[in-house]
């Protein structure tokens, strides 16, 4: 696991250098929880979709396509086309990202399972540049049957029109495991803007509430698993409702 640190850990360095400042990372309506483990050679097709109505009417929709694969024990790799839609007006070509996770600890043989994801998005407005997303994970198992995720994200645009600041996003997960096909849990996500001087709290983002979880084996290595939440804003500067939904194919 000392390659897969070394790897993680060079390539966030690679692109730090790489990129020039830029605007502060935006949340998205079908962001997920990220896992920490990486299957080897797993191949998937990952879809995603959210949308979130504000306090005063208005909505925003994300949805996105993705084919990935686990090319070791400890990296898996996946690119993503992404549209947006905000109303009133109708979808739209929004982004290529290219998402790696790295595994850096060997799975269950410690109390707390880590990883790192990075991801490199080009958006279509070539005015916000370039995106870079980047943190920890960390999975553990508070008892047999209840699963917990932690992660601590950064995001900033590099070479766009309007520098800002590094923001610090987090996600957290509750899961049991009552049946594999269908499983019962809570999600949470969260802005709180730069990352060295947070919003005060009313400008922060936070939402949370109830989520499902499940894997529906196939045949062979063919599986479908999907996880969907009910997200309620926390306070004004964040949306009423969110509603989001991943569904992964697995081959």
């Amino acid at each position: 696991m000392h390659t897969a640190i070394k790897a993680g850990a060079g390539v966030l360095l690679t692109l730090a250098l790489s990129l020039k400042l830029a605007t502060v990372a935006h949340a998205e309506p079908n962001d997920y929880v990220h896992s920490p483990i990486v299957e080897e050679g797993e191949k998937e097709v990952d879809f995603k979709y959210g949308t979130a109505r504000a306090n005063d009417g208005s909505s925003e929709s994300a949805v996105s396509l993705g084919l990935g694969f686990g090319v070791n024990s400890w990296w898996f790799t996946e690119v993503y086309v992404k549209g947006n839609r905000q109303t009133p007006d109708g979808w739209r070509f929004d982004a290529i990202e290219w998402e790696n996770k790295f595994q850096l600890t060997e799975t269950g043989k410690y109390p707390v399972d880590v990883g790192l994801v990075v991801e490199i998005e080009r958006p279509q407005d070539r005015s916000e540049g370039w995106e870079l997303r980047f943190g920890p994970l960390f999975q553990m198992e508070l008892t047999p049957k209840v699963v917990a995720n932690v992660n601590l994200l950064f995001g900033r645009h590099y070479d766009a029109a309007t520098p800002s600041p590094m923001s610090m996003d987090y996600q957290w997960q509750l899961r049991y495991r009552w049946k594999p096909e269908f499983e019962v849990g809570a999600q949470g996500f969260g802005s709180l803007g730069p990352w060295r001087e947070w919003l005060p709290s009313e400008q922060q983002e936070h939402k949370a509430g109830p989520a499902v979880f499940g894997k529906v084996r196939l045949d062979g290595r063919h599986a479908l698993n999907y996880n969907a939440a009910w997200l309620v804003g926390t306070n004004a500067n964040t949306p009423d409702n969110t509603l989001r939904l991943q569904v992964e194919y697995e081959y």
